[in-house]
Protein backbone atom coordinates (compact mmCIF):
# COMPACT_ATOMS: atom_id res chain seq x y z
CA UNK A 1 0.00 0.00 0.00
CA UNK A 2 1.36 3.39 -0.91
CA UNK A 3 1.52 5.79 1.67
CA UNK A 4 2.36 10.04 1.60
CA UNK A 5 5.02 11.70 3.91
CA UNK A 6 5.89 15.43 4.24
CA UNK A 7 8.41 17.31 5.26
CA UNK A 8 8.15 20.99 5.87
CA UNK A 9 11.23 23.53 6.40
CA UNK A 10 12.75 26.95 5.27
CA UNK A 11 15.04 27.80 2.46
CA UNK A 12 17.74 28.67 4.71
CA UNK A 13 17.74 25.22 6.56
CA UNK A 14 18.12 23.11 3.49
CA UNK A 15 20.84 20.78 4.50
CA UNK A 16 18.80 20.12 8.12
CA UNK A 17 15.89 18.91 5.88
CA UNK A 18 18.27 16.57 3.70
CA UNK A 19 19.88 15.08 6.85
CA UNK A 20 15.93 14.74 8.13
CA UNK A 21 14.71 13.10 5.08
CA UNK A 22 17.95 10.82 4.73
CA UNK A 23 17.42 9.34 8.45
CA UNK A 24 13.77 9.19 7.89
CA UNK A 25 14.41 6.87 4.88
CA UNK A 26 17.43 4.90 6.23
CA UNK A 27 15.45 4.18 10.06
CA UNK A 28 12.25 3.39 8.37
CA UNK A 29 13.80 1.25 5.41
CA UNK A 30 10.92 2.05 3.07
CA UNK A 31 10.63 2.10 -1.09
CA UNK A 32 10.49 5.22 -2.52
CA UNK A 33 8.07 5.52 -4.76
CA UNK A 34 8.51 9.41 -6.44
CA UNK A 35 9.43 12.48 -4.23
CA UNK A 36 8.86 15.98 -5.67
CA UNK A 37 8.68 19.49 -3.61
CA UNK A 38 7.79 22.92 -3.88
CA UNK A 39 9.09 26.20 -2.79
CA UNK A 40 6.52 29.12 -1.62
CA UNK A 41 7.40 32.42 -3.19
CA UNK A 42 9.66 34.87 -1.56
CA UNK A 43 8.03 37.79 0.16
CA UNK A 44 9.40 41.34 1.93
CA UNK A 45 9.85 41.34 5.27
CA UNK A 46 11.15 43.74 8.00
CA UNK A 47 10.73 47.72 9.52
CA UNK A 48 11.85 48.71 5.47
CA UNK A 49 10.53 45.69 3.51
CA UNK A 50 14.10 45.93 2.00
CA UNK A 51 14.59 42.32 2.83
CA UNK A 52 13.64 38.96 1.64
CA UNK A 53 12.33 36.06 4.30
CA UNK A 54 13.02 32.54 3.76
CA UNK A 55 10.92 30.75 1.80
CA UNK A 56 9.14 27.94 3.14
CA UNK A 57 10.14 24.70 1.09
CA UNK A 58 7.76 21.27 1.28
CA UNK A 59 9.04 18.06 0.17
CA UNK A 60 6.31 15.24 -0.38
CA UNK A 61 7.59 11.25 -0.30
CA UNK A 62 5.21 8.60 -1.79
CA UNK A 63 6.55 5.44 -1.03
CA UNK A 64 5.87 1.72 0.41
CA UNK A 65 7.23 -0.16 3.33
Amino acid sequence: MQQVKIFKSIESELSGLEQEINEWITTENVNIINIFGNIAPQSLSGPGMGSFSSSDVLITILYQK
